[in-house]
């Protein structure tokens, strides 16, 4: 449900008031609860952080950060989630397509405990912008990245986008 309001909320925006940057576009959804971490940094050190993909699982299929590990959002399940991640005190980053979704879960990971988790600042999205690889479903580098909407996809510059 909330990713339908989140939808029409960016629909709407997008209609109404078109976001000329990212940053104000995550300004707007955002709460900035969970501090962000740019997508260079995590390039820097993703060796030594566990990397959460909290979109749908028909997105992760197609493109997600290698060795992330799925954890959804209409679905998620703390449960299950913090029974894989046994230290709260391991640095945690969580992505979605842009930022919005990630915080949310994110959010409920600082409130089970967890004290070093960041939001990935453009989500999957920003790090193919910049030109760091997806994988599919296989493990297979992929140009292909799920962009979630024709309204979402806008912010997805480079790689070939895939909607179902």
């Amino acid at each position: 449900m909330k990713n339908f309001i989140l939808y029409i909320v960016l629909l709407f925006s997008t209609l109404c008031f078109p976001q000329k940057t990212l940053s104000k576009l995550l300004k707007q959804l955002n709460t900035e609860s969970i501090p962000y971490i740019t997508v260079e940094t995590l390039a820097n050190k993703k060796d030594s952080l566990i990397i959460l993909d909290s979109r749908e699982q028909k997105e992760y299929n197609v493109s997600h950060l290698k060795n992330a590990m799925y954890v959804g959002y209409d679905h998620f399940n703390l449960l299950k989630t913090t029974n894989q991640l046994k230290n709260k005190q391991q640095t945690i980053v969580v992505y979605c397509s842009l930022g919005i979704r990630s915080e949310d879960i994110a959010e409920k990971l600082k409130k089970a405990g967890y004290s070093n988790v960041f939001n990935l600042y453009g989500g999957i999205f920003e790090w193919k912008n910049q030109g760091f690889p997806v994988f599919d479903m296989h493990n297979t580098e992929t140009e292909k990245v799920h962009a979630y909407s024709k309204v979402w996809s806008k912010w997805l510059m480079k790689g070939e986008k895939v909607f179902d």
